[in-house]
């Protein structure tokens, strides 16, 4: 099922995002983490993809034990960057081809160690914009088609206003609905959605939600994506960042409170960067059903 059609008669949705394992075990241990989080009857849940297709492989597989092994709406990510006309075919081809209805359409990060592109390498596909009106013209009915949002805007664009406009271009483009990236200030998502309602952007907004489980890990993450930690979340880790229990409960807490003010304030979704673990987001999403703040 489309994803543009579950957003149409459920709301607000719950998903939860996986990446493709480099390993056989650590295949299993993501097949165990499915196994626990897919009970939670999310709406849909997506599957990431390697720098330059790095992980295609990976990412079909996982995707289609999403969709086919645990009987869950499957969306898979698809990054442009680094890869030919006829790869970028082929892949979404094979994505069509095995069933696959739904896909996040992304720029991606170039690896640091990848070179300017030869001239033509890539011609139509310098941005997500360009991929999203690709996939429009030659796969319109195949793909519900998602795309990324900053509410701190992305780390690489000049001012947030520049950015807003990008993610319109995104939009009018064909992109059905936007998922964000990670956050943890309500207040810097309230006035992102305000900003993209009042210059026009009227898909649904989907809240991408990361538990804190590790401090360092976090503050690797922030640092690439941008996202900034609030003053009060410093102060309160400190004292416990090495005592990993304490920094999950602490993690569990500050979703639950964050996804509670998001749901009062009719969110259209959830969406848990779950990094392929099931205990926070299994936590936080228990929390929320047992106080009927979330269905």
């Amino acid at each position: 099922m489309k994803i543009s059609d579950i957003l149409k008669t459920t709301r607000p949705t719950v998903s939860f995002e996986f990446f493709p394992p480099k390993t056989d075990e650590a295949m299993a241990n993501l097949l165990d983490t499915l196994s626990r989080l897919h009970e939670l009857r999310p709406s849909f849940a997506t599957c990431t993809y390697g720098a330059a297709g790095s992980t295609r492989a990976r990412t079909l597989e996982v995707t289609l034990k999403i969709k086919q092994q645990f009987k869950l709406e499957a969306m898979a990510h698809f990054t442009c960057v680094g890869q030919r006309l006829n790869d970028i075919d082929n892949v979404l081809e094979n994505f069509a081809t095995h069933g696959i209805e739904n896909v996040l359409a992304l720029r991606g990060d170039r690896p640091a160690n990848l070179p300017e592109p030869p001239q033509g390498w890539f011609p139509d596909f310098k941005n997500a914009v360009d991929l999203i009106r690709h996939l429009r013209k030659h796969f319109a009915e195949k793909f519900s088609l998602g795309c990324a949002g900053y509410p701190e805007k992305h780390p690489e664009a000049p001012d947030f206003e520049t950015d807003l406009r990008r993610l319109k271009a995104k939009v009018d483009a064909g992109a059905d609905f936007i998922i964000t990236q990670l956050y943890f200030d309500n207040a810097v998502f309230f006035r992102f959605v305000n900003r993209c309602r009042d210059i026009g952007i009227t898909v649904p907004i989907i809240a991408g939600i990361m538990p804190v489980t590790n401090v360092a890990q976090i503050q690797k993450f922030t640092a690439m994506c941008g996202a900034a930690v609030p003053e009060q979340m410093h102060i309160e880790l400190n004292p416990i960042a090495e005592d990993p229990e304490a920094v999950l409960r602490y993690g569990v807490d500050w979703s639950t409170r964050q996804c509670r003010e998001l749901l009062a304030a009719n969110v259209d979704g959830l969406h848990f960067y779950t990094l392929n673990k099931s205990k926070a987001t299994r936590q936080i999403v228990e929390n929320l059903r047992r106080t009927a703040a979330l269905r």
